[in-house]
């Protein structure tokens, strides 16, 4: 089976080719025999009920600094590529929400991965409260006295917006801490959205892990450890990769959610569980493949492309 891929991302020349998640996928898909498109988010364009972006070819190779050639620019047609790779990083914001809104136009004739409707309708740290029997005690509001209670109730607290990602613009509020005030008012001014508080957890010392999921089964884990001083576990700030196996307790959360990431058409997902609590649950751009394959001497991508390929088949049928 050859398939017609386009990558959506961000600037290939910018990427790690030792980290990248993209990266690697690219990397299979081009084993496979399929053919590869790469174009940037704000080259979609949508006229007449048909979608298409400014794209050029893309060959990728496994060579620092040379890892990648672009054809020539031409406006592609989505509706006639097989495949799309939704891989642009966040921020969750209305340049990402109307991305989705294009490429609904396509999908699921032409196959984008994630399902642009659930991505949107799916944001992190709002689709992982459908299942707060697994979160730790978590408020998302504008108001202050709403967050003063809450405060008052749990104490140590972790305060973060509810629409950011990679770990920028979130606090540790220790019970000591007399900042809430100046944090509330700060946020007011940054953001439009409610924030999110949640009972600071400290089994975050032991580690944050990432547990990815193909077509709504758990397929591996890394554990992030915060740097020392940190509160936050991302690798790109200082986050140290541990290698990890899934508990009971995720195998319960993962047996949980998975149905719903399959019903939604959320192929490739990232967990994010402390302790025994889930706190995110990303659709976006899931990273960590290229660390989970080290620890674990597996081809996650592999798994991706066998789980598209066989959705295809299926539509296809």
């Amino acid at each position: 089976m050859s398939l017609v891929v386009a990558i959506q991302m961000d600037p290939i020349d910018a990427i790690d080719i030792k980290s990248d998640s993209t990266f690697i996928l690219a990397l299979e898909a081009q084993a496979r025999g399929h053919l590869l498109y790469h174009y940037l988010p704000q080259d979609l364009t949508l006229e007449k009920n048909s979608v298409t972006a400014c794209a050029r070819a893309l060959t990728v190779r496994e060579v620092e600094g040379d890892h990648f050639s672009l054809g020539d620019k031409e406006w592609f047609n989505l509706g006639l590529a097989d495949v799309v790779l939704m891989r642009q990083d966040p921020p969750f914001n209305m340049a990402y929400i109307t991305a989705t809104h294009l490429l609904e136009h396509v999908h699921p004739e032409t196959y984008v991965v994630n399902d642009p409707v659930s991505v949107r309708n799916a944001p992190e740290k709002l689709f992982v409260t459908h299942f707060a029997e697994f979160m730790p005690p978590t408020l998302i509001t504008s108001n202050r006295d709403k967050i003063r209670e809450f405060r008052d109730q749990h104490k140590d607290l972790i305060i973060k917006p509810l629409f950011g990602n990679g770990g920028a613009g979130v606090f540790h509020l220790a019970p000591e801490d007399e900042n809430l005030n100046s944090l509330l008012e700060l946020f007011a001014k940054l953001y439009r959205e409610p924030l999110i508080a949640q009972r600071y957890e400290p089994k975050v010392r032991d580690g944050d892990k990432r547990i990815i999921l193909i077509d709504g089964k758990p397929v591996g884990a890394l554990n992030r450890v915060p740097a020392k001083g940190e509160s936050r576990s991302n690798l790109h700030v200082g986050g140290c990769a541990q290698k990890a196996k899934l508990s009971r307790r995720e195998e319960e959360i993962c047996e949980a959610i998975g149905p719903s990431l399959v019903e939604r058409g959320l192929i490739l997902v990232g967990i994010d569980v402390i302790g025994d609590q889930i706190t995110e649950i990303n659709v976006t751009s899931p990273t960590c493949l290229q660390e989970i394959n080290h620890f674990d001497n597996v081809k996650l991508e592999a798994n991706v492309w066998d789980a598209i390929e066989e959705k295809i088949s299926i539509n296809g049928s």
